[in-house]
């Protein structure tokens, strides 16, 4: 029986739109069983994404993919393109986990007519649910606002030296949404400081920020990459840690709220047409 596909969607009465590419664990037999038991660990998930972010703005429109990023990753550029030029990162079908280590037994990786099968069936659908959820929203409200959702372990060598900062917020240098948005989102982090909050760091925001952040045209994107420690246990079985989550949730709370807020109160569309 094939695998049946569809992006999870939550339409809300919000100009915020939650994406979640990196939460999903689903993997299709076919590709499971070529997996090595590095890739069937999962490991690279953005575990408990959708818990953490669960009812801080209950009106907000939330969408996700549940597939694992292992089979295709959601916010990679679809063409194949990497992010961050001369630093390892994965591709848009990995084949290497986080750590640089095969996923796929010998001779069992995807071919590129697999690639692009699997760009159509699972990548094309999400962001076409995301791309007509924000149009509704900006029809709507004026402006539309993507905040993409995001979580890492703290520490991945292959990927950035040293622990991570709890909160990590790429808007492309600037370039994905109004400077408001990006003041809120640093200043309501840096209000606890004893978490460490970087912008434009390591991660800058992926495909997904710097594809739909123009806002020129109405729509706003940001990506909150958090460190996972600030939220859950970083080791099998990745479980939830409620106490260690509620000042992080309270902080995305805060976030989220003041921009649902400055978008209601009419400053981007205003910002847009002065211009």
């Amino acid at each position: 029986m094939a695998y049946s596909f569809s992006p999870l969607i939550k339409r809300g009465d919000s100009p915020i739109v939650l994406a979640q590419p990196h939460g999903g664990t689903d993997v299709p037999l076919s590709i499971w069983d070529r997996f090595n038991k590095v890739g069937q660990a999962l490991a690279d998930t953005d575990w408990h994404i959708n818990r953490l972010y669960d009812g801080l703005l209950e009106s907000a429109s939330v969408i996700q993919t549940p597939m694992h990023r292992y089979v295709i990753d959601a916010n990679r550029d679809p063409a194949g393109a990497s992010l961050y030029p001369g630093q390892n990162t994965t591709t848009l079908c990995p084949l290497t986990d986080f750590d640089g280590r095969p996923i796929y037994r010998d001779g069992q990786e995807p071919s590129e007519d697999e690639v692009d099968a699997r760009r159509a069936e699972f990548h094309a659908p999400y962001h076409d649910a995301i791309a007509e959820e924000l149009e509704r929203v900006r029809q709507k409200f004026g402006v539309a606002i993507l905040y993409d959702c995001h979580s890492i372990r703290s520490n991945v060598p292959f990927l950035f030296e040293g622990e991570l900062p709890v909160f990590n917020i790429g808007t492309n240098v600037g370039q994905t949404c109004a400077p408001l948005i990006e003041a809120i989102t640093v200043d309501s982090c840096r209000q606890n400081e004893s978490v460490e909050t970087v912008v434009n760091a390591r991660f800058k925001g992926g495909w997904t920020t710097r594809h739909y952040g123009q806002p020129e045209t109405g729509v706003h994107a940001i990506q909150m990459e958090t460190a996972q420690r600030a939220y859950m246990f970083e080791q099998s079985p990745w479980a939830y840690a409620p106490e260690r989550a509620l000042t992080t949730r309270a902080t995305l709370k805060t976030i989220l709220t003041k921009l649902e807020a400055q978008a209601l109160s009419g400053v981007f569309a205003s910002a847009r047409t002065s211009r």
